[in-house]
């Protein structure tokens, strides 16, 4: 059974591929290779299911898709849904360096990583109870460093400092993340949608 993954994030295609890992027995994840939507939602799962629904038009087959992001306490939430394209050059390193500018002299640090993982059905076969979308949301909670740490991970890993933790998620291995993320709970936690639509698991 194929599913499309929709997104052209490299990065993104990896992680999702190593965290899903045995979850995907009987699935196969495609690359999508149709055009980007205009994510125009105002939250994580609105977007991410405006990307799930174009990669399966697109493609006919069911897809998985996520929008993530930096949430800031002290911004009211920035940069949020925008963290992709936060510094307008939708560089990485353009992104982490401005939100460190806009929190200089600032105590209160606190931030929370969202994940919005969607999963969407072909138009014209929905699902056994009649369902085609399913939508998980998952928060991975800390806070901001005053400077980069860390060469893994891509994003505002480097200057994101897990609860709990005592090292950067840039610092960690890809194992000890994946136990942690935003994204592997919400990926983990839509699974069994997907594993039942597909492939009738009832577990």
């Amino acid at each position: 059974m194929q599913v499309v993954l929709a997104t052209h994030n490299a990065h993104k295609v990896l992680e999702l591929r190593r965290i899903l890992g045995p979850a995907l027995d009987g699935i196969e994840l495609v690359a999508y290779d149709g055009p980007e939507p205009v994510e125009d939602g105002e939250t994580f799962e609105a977007n991410a299911l405006i990307k799930a629904r174009a990669a399966s038009i697109h493609s006919g087959l069911p897809a998985l898709a996520d929008d993530s992001g930096i949430c800031v306490d002290v911004l009211d939430g920035a940069p949020g849904i925008h963290s992709a394209r936060y510094a307008g050059t939708r560089n990485d390193s353009d992104n982490l360096e401005l939100l460190l500018i806009n929190l200089e002299g600032v105590d209160d640090r606190a931030a929370q990583f969202a994940c919005a993982a969607a999963f969407v059905l072909p138009a014209d076969s929905a699902g056994a109870d009649g369902n085609g979308e399913f939508i998980e949301l998952a928060l991975w909670p800390g806070r901001i460093t005053t400077e980069r740490s860390g060469a893994h991970g891509f994003g505002y890993d480097p200057i994101f400092l897990p609860d709990g933790e005592t090292i950067t998620s840039a610092e960690m291995t890809s194992e000890h993340k994946d136990t942690l993320s935003h994204r592997a709970q919400a990926f983990t936690a839509i699974m069994p949608a997907v594993r039942t639509q597909l492939l009738g698991d009832r577990q």
